[in-house]
C-alpha cells in the first residue's frame, strides 16, 4: 500500500470521515508529507464535516502534514433539487447504496484537486475508495482513464493512488483503531450539529464500529437505531 517516494508530498482528498481521515492517519504512519484538501460543495452536511476535517488535523498534528486547501466547486446550480442539496428525503438506514449515489462526484472532487496539483507540482493524489465501493466512478477503469484524460489536458500526470482499493470496511478501520476516530463525521442529515443516526450513512458508520467490536463514540441525535 505504499507508493511513491517518501519525500514526496501526496495530496489527500479529505471529507472528515472514517476512511479518508484514517487513510491520512495511514500515509502520517509511513513517513508521508501530506497535503489535504476539503472541496466545498454546499451541501446539507459541508459545515459539520468540514468542522471535523479541522478538528481531526489538529488531533493528529504531525511536522509531516500541511495546511488543508480549501477550494470551493458549489453544486446547487447543478443538482438543484436533489437531497443533498435540500436535505429533504434524505436516504434512511435501509436504503441500498445506490441511493447514496452523487451523480459525477468523484469527477467534480477530482478534477480540481488534480488541477491544483499539476500547477504545484504535486504527484500524486490519494482517495480513500474502498474494495466495497459499488459505484462505475470508483474503478480502476474510471481512474486510468481519467488520469490519462488530465495528463493529456496539462501535460504533467497526477497519479490517482487508492491505497486502500484492495481493503473491506473491517480491515480499515482496524487500521484506524489508535486514531481519534470520534472526531470524523459521516452523516448526511445532520440534526442538530451531529450525527442524526437514522440516515444511510450513519447506519454505515455504526455497523463499521461493530466489525471491531469497538463502542462507537458517536453522538448520534436519533440514538444507535440504523445498521446497514
Amino acid at each position: 500500500m505504499n507508493s511513491g517516494s517518501l519525500d514526496a508530498p501526496i495530496a489527500l482528498l479529505l471529507s472528515g470521515g472514517l476512511d479518508s481521515c484514517i487513510l491520512l492517519g495511514h500515509l502520517l504512519e509511513q513517513g508521508r508529507w501530506v497535503q489535504p484538501f476539503y472541496v466545498r460543495s454546499d451541501l446539507v452536511w459541508q459545515r459539520e464535516e468540514l468542522a471535523a476535517v479541522g478538528g481531526f488535523l489538529q488531533a493528529v498534528d504531525s511536522t509531516r502534514l500541511r495546511d488543508l486547501v480549501i477550494l470551493d466547486l458549489p453544486l446547487r446550480d447543478l443538482y438543484g433539487d436533489h437531497w443533498s442539496v435540500t436535505g429533504r428525503d434524505v436516504p434512511e438506514a435501509t436504503t441500498p447504496d445506490n441511493a447514496v449515489y452523487l451523480p459525477g462526484r468523484n469527477v467534480l472532487l477530482v478534477v480540481k484537486t488534480a488541477v491544483w496539483c499539476q500547477l504545484h507540482g504535486i504527484g500524486e493524489l490519494a482517495l480513500g475508495v474502498l474494495r466495497s465501493n459499488p459505484f462505475a466512478d470508483a474503478t480502476d477503469a474510471f481512474f486510468d482513464d481519467f488520469e490519462s484524460a488530465l495528463a493529456r489536458a496539462a501535460g504533467n500526470r497526477v497519479h490517482i493512488v487508492r491505497p486502500f482499493a484492495g481493503l473491506d470496511k473491517r480491515q480499515v478501520m482496524a487500521l484506524g483503531k489508535r486514531l481519534p476516530l470520534d472526531l470524523t463525521f459521516s452523516c448526511i442529515s445532520p440534526a442538530g450539529g451531529i450525527h442524526c443516526g437514522i440516515c444511510n450513512k450513519c447506519a454505515e458508520r455504526i455497523a463499521a464500529f461493530r466489525l471491531i467490536d469497538v463502542d462507537d463514540p458517536t453522538e448520534y441525535a436519533a440514538g444507535q437505531v440504523g445498521m446497514k
